[in-house]
Formats: structure tokens, sequence, C-alpha cells
């Protein structure tokens, strides 16, 4: 009588962009009796169309990926597969990173350094609808207070990171220079820092950009 092995229950997508990371987290949540690793993407742009394809239970998001990151694709996912749970799994455990991921609607956030009984732990517990944080993480969060910056002053922010000039900015984001200064001047002031480079530095290390 040939052995009856269970069926795999728990579909999991899986984002990251680092090769290496990304089958090892596929080989290790393979092992798990009831966990499944449907699919695997590299890049931010693909997580929703892939996930409209093999419809998971659980995405597993990195942050830093090519095209959209993790956490504007999973404000993406949520609306587009509202029953598929997002479980954020990043190496940068920054407070504003936290808050963003809990606002875009993910289910979980952890960091990478821990063990693969705890994510897939984790995995099981967002799908029965409880919400699973880094608890170190979550007390950092709290005392941090919430992100200082507005969508725009964000957006102006993003787009000077690569050294951009005001008018460049403007063209990008389609408004007129004067406002670019105003939003950019404000983010300094909020960052409390010298110049728009070092502001942007400040608010990627708090994880609001």
């Amino acid at each position: 009588m040939t052995e009856q092995h269970p069926a795999k229950s728990i579909k999991v997508l899986l984002a990251e962009d680092q090769r290496m990371m990304r089958g090892a987290l596929a080989l290790l949540l393979g092992l798990e009796d009831d966990i499944e690793v449907v699919a695997q993407v590299s890049d931010g742009d693909a997580i929703v169309p892939t996930a409209r394809e093999v419809r998971p239970d659980v995405a597993l998001l990195d942050i830093e990926l090519p095209g959209r990151s993790g956490l504007d694709a999973a404000a993406d996912l949520r609306l587009a597969l509202p029953r598929c749970q997002v479980l954020i799994l990043t190496t940068f455990g920054r407070p504003g990173y936290l808050r963003r991921a809990m606002e875009a609607g993910a289910s979980g956030f952890l960091v990478k350094d821990g063990p693969v009984e705890e994510l897939a732990a984790a995995i099981r517990r967002v799908l029965a609808g409880e919400r699973v944080v880094d608890p170190t993480l979550a007390a950092v969060a709290l005392s941090a207070g919430p992100n200082p910056l507005t969508t725009r002053e964000r957006d102006a922010l993003n787009a000077a990171a690569d050294g951009a000039t005001v008018t460049d900015i403007a063209a990008r984001l389609h408004l007129s220079t004067s406002t670019v200064r105003n939003y950019l001047s404000s983010a300094i002031g909020k960052t409390s820092t010298r110049n728009r480079m070092e502001a942007v530095r400040a608010a990627r290390t708090n994880g609001w950009l």
C-alpha cells in the first residue's frame, strides 16, 4: 500500500529580488507539509499580474524590489485580491516601513534574520486572520511616531534622489518649479536636514520613502 501524502493547503507567492535568498526561502518553505510556493517573482511590477494567475493565499513580499516596491504592490494586491493576505519580509526593519505596510493592508511584517519556522508559523497565522509583527520593531515604531511627510513631499524627495534639478522634478511630477521648491523645503525642515539629498537619506533611514 502506497503512503498517502497530504495535499499542500497554503499557496504562497514569493517576491524577492535576490536570487539566492528567493531560492532558499522557496526551498525551506516547501519542506513544510502544508505550504507550497506556487510562484516566485523578482520584480515588484510582476506581483499583482502573477497573483491574479496563481491566486495565492499569502503573498510574501520584500520591500526593496525593482519596479514597484513591495509596499506599493501590497496596496495594489489587497485591492486586486482581497482574500490574499500580505506578509512583508525585509532586511530593513525601519519603523516607517512598518507603518506604511500596515496602511497598505499588510497582515504581517517580519525581518529576514528570523528562523524559517517562525516565518512558516507567521504564514499560517495571517491566513487565520491574525496580525503578525516583529515585536522589537513594533515597539520602536510606536515610539518613533508617524511619518511627518505628506504624499507630495515624498514624491518630491523620491524624484530628487537621483540628483535631478528642480526643473526636472517639476516636469516629472507635472508641477510648477515654485511648488516643488516648497515641497522640498518643507521636507528638509521636517527631517531636520540641510539640503534635499540629506533629506532623502534621512527619510529613507526612517522608512518614510
